[in-house]
């Protein structure tokens, strides 16, 4: 059970390094000091919130109080001032016309992609071979968040960048927002890599946007939905670098998302045979062998419950706001301007919302016992006005791809070779390594 913590007796808990080392032990721990927690982050005086019904406040029912916190601000002149990273008016324009792009209808499209991208690649595994799961699952990611982007025959050199530099930009880019602002201007090789990976991308971006424009033909691709959208009050149209930062959010979300959660499952299947076993004999029954389709997904109930339990064991650490105006949470007064944290991953792995949370149990997820979980326990992709836009596109990719890898192989735990775990924005693999074994 959560603390309640009375106005004027907010607990208060300083920061050290040796803290941050076990960071989502720490984190999990905070829910020991009450619903709200002021937090000091150096000369950053936070207030972490811990209680699931106050997260849904906080995103949900008093979701107008708050934009985007100081780590945001950090991410901003790196990915620009799209959906991830734009607050007020703006945002809600830019969400009302970003959202057609990611329509059922358009999506359902996309589905045949994301099934031949994964048939591709599973076309080249040879019986036996081991496998390095996070770059096969990094692969198809990228294949198919920049095919559905940028149409092949438009965007070619558009994916190829993507694939060259993108997880240079996901994984320094985390580092970059939570250091000190002269480390960026330290003269280092992480620091020109990121920034030549950067450039990289907002150059080849703008020269596809550019490119589109000389043509104005709708290519069934995401770009042609952001360029050819009007706003429906003013009927502007977005300009070429609100485009760019458009496409970065999409690339930076779309990929790391889906591509550990992609890892993560074929993991987790590896270490349980019961649950292998009932994704597999439920993607055959589905499937009869034929390619997957948007569907098939609803369909695959069991393979959902499975991926609901990866979002819900592998999310990022933590997200923050910010108050604009003087809000209540939880009997506490915060001032306008405060910043306010939260964990997902604390938030997922709290004993009173999740029993054993440790323990891989997609059965969590069956209907009648997640009809129990509160409201702000699970948030992979947020809540309220500022959930992911592209939650279903996510869904949908790791859904279809898994089920095409898995009609034809079976991933097993190569004897011997643990996985390594680093600690970004969220859980990675690293060497994760599997044995691709046929299905008979």
């Amino acid at each position: 059970m959560s603390v309640p913590v009375a106005p004027g007796r907010l607990p208060l808990l300083g920061h050290s390094i040796p803290l941050l080392r076990e960071r989502h032990a720490f984190t999990g721990a905070l829910r020991e000091h009450g619903d709200v927690v002021r937090l000091d982050l150096g000369t950053v005086r936070t207030y972490f919130v811990t209680n699931p019904r106050l997260v849904h406040e906080l995103l949900v029912t008093k979701g107008s109080s708050f934009r985007k916190g100081a780590l945001f601000d950090k991410f901003r002149p790196i990915f620009g001032n799209g959906l991830a990273t734009s607050d007020g008016a703006f945002h809600r324009r830019q969400r009302r016309m970003v959202a057609p792009a990611f329509h059922k209808d358009r999506i359902a499209a996309y589905a045949g992609t994301i099934a031949r991208a994964a048939a591709d690649l599973a076309a080249t595994w040879r019986p036996g071979q081991v496998r390095v799961v996070e770059e096969d699952a990094q692969a198809i990611a990228v294949t198919v968040v920049g095919e559905a982007l940028f149409s092949t025959e438009f965007g070619g050199p558009a994916v190829e960048e993507v694939r060259r530099s993108l997880f240079t930009v996901l994984k320094q880019g985390m580092v970059r927002a939570l250091s000190p602002s002269f480390v960026e201007r330290v003269p280092l090789r992480a620091n020109r890599e990121f920034d030549a990976a950067v450039a990289r991308m907002r150059a080849i971006v703008l020269d596809v946007v550019r490119g589109w424009r000389e043509h104005g033909v709708d290519r069934g691709d995401l770009l042609s939905v952001l360029l050819m959208a009007q706003d429906a009050e003013s009927g502007e149209r977005m300009s070429d670098r609100q485009v760019h930062d458009e496409v970065m959010t999409l690339l930076v979300g779309g990929v790391e998302t889906t591509a550990l959660a992609l890892a993560w499952t074929f993991h987790e299947l590896g270490r349980d045979p019961g649950v292998e076993r009932r994704v597999l004999d439920e993607v055959d029954a589905v499937l009869a062998g034929r390619p997957p389709v948007f569907a098939d997904v609803a369909k695959l109930v069991y393979l959902n419950q499975v991926v609901n339990e990866v979002l819900r064991k592998y999310p990022v650490w933590f997200l923050m706001r910010r108050a604009v105006e003087p809000v209540e949470l939880g009997g506490v007064p915060l001032p306008e301007g405060a910043e306010v944290v939260f964990s997902p991953h604390a938030l997922h792995h709290d004993p009173a919302s999740f029993p054993e949370p440790h323990r891989f149990d997609p059965d969590r997820w069956s209907p009648e016992r997640a009809a129990s979980v509160p409201k702000g326990a699970f948030v992979p992709f947020g809540a309220g006005a500022r959930q992911c836009v592209g939650n279903l596109f996510a869904r949908t990719e790791i859904v279809v791809t898994a089920a095409t890898v898995l009609s034809r192989w079976r991933l097993v735990p190569v004897a011997g070779k643990p996985v390594r775990v680093k600690f970004t924005s969220a859980a990675y693999p690293s060497g994760l390594l599997m044995r691709a074994v046929p299905r008979t």
